[in-house]
């Protein structure tokens, strides 16, 4: 089966089959290593052709002290829980050798860092079902657990979410930055794309990615679709400026490019 669907770039029609339902789209994906390959494999598959752009990047924590001491409470057995909110997290602590005594219980924000944990050889303990975010963990914390210590290893940036969050339900909860977030300078080739409207989508997957794209491409094409991982996502994309057309309804890069897909087949559809 073929249908038309708009082309972001050109604003004509093109002919997608089923199975190629972004045929005629560029998309750019701002993150490289092993997510960005992934997901501009996916879109690939849908015909789409993507372009890795890396708008953020990750460095050693500044308080390297405060992390140290940190990690070295949590494996002896310190904290009652460490809740880990990125896979970034996990590569922190499996640089450093962390091991997680039984009787500290892990918790995940999100399938995707719940695998990474469980790839990286961690246990998990829990995860939130209804809302893969940080306002959904709080949420839905289990009640019989609103004592003791809590561990949260973040990002330098990372919105008291979580800390205060969990401090409101009386816990004891305790940040350190276990890395920093920094911005990553696009090509100017990438950047005249973006500008000129050939770039047709781009993905946004964090308050971080909004900031940096409001930051190095606004003011964007009418025509450029922008693309949110969820709900946070989406605020702090407008928060930044960005007009925002796509919203997924999970906090995963398949929901992400499955949400573009209807967005691609069914423009007329109210994504946000």
């Amino acid at each position: 089966m073929t249908f038309d669907v708009v082309n972001p770039s050109t604003g004509s029609l093109n002919r997608a089959s089923a199975e190629k339902p972004l045929a005629g789209w560029r998309v750019l994906v701002p993150r490289g290593g092993k997510w960005g390959d992934s997901v501009a494999a996916t879109l690939r598959g849908y015909g789409a052709v993507p372009v890795i752009a890396p708008l953020i990047n990750f460095a050693a924590s500044d308080d390297e002290a405060g992390l140290a001491r940190a990690l070295g409470e949590l494996q002896s057995g310190a904290f009652d829980w460490v809740v880990i909110t990125s896979a970034t997290t996990v590569d922190v602590l499996m640089s450093q050798n962390v091991v997680i005594p039984n009787n500290t219980k892990v918790a995940a924000v999100g399938e995707t860092t719940s695998s990474a944990l469980t790839l990286a050889g961690y246990r998990v303990d829990f995860v939130p079902e209804a809302d893969n975010s940080a306002r959904g963990l709080v949420k839905e914390w289990p009640r019989s657990e609103i004592a003791g210590r809590v561990l949260i290893p973040q990002s330098d940036i990372a919105e008291p979410t979580l800390v205060s969050g969990l401090t409101a339900l009386g816990l004891n909860v305790e940040f350190v930055a276990a890395y920093r977030t920094v911005g990553v300078p696009v090509t100017d080739h990438v950047r005249a794309d973006v500008e000129d409207g050939r770039i047709g989508a781009i993905l946004v997957t964090s308050g971080s990615v909004a900031r940096q794209v409001a930051a190095q491409l606004a003011p964007l094409p009418a025509s450029t679709i922008v693309a949110c991982i969820g709900p946070r996502t989406a605020y702090d994309a407008r928060a930044a400026g960005l007009a925002v057309d796509v919203i997924s309804e999970f906090r995963s890069a398949t929901s992400l490019v499955e949400a573009l897909v209807e967005h691609a087949t069914n423009p007329e559809a109210k994504d946000v």
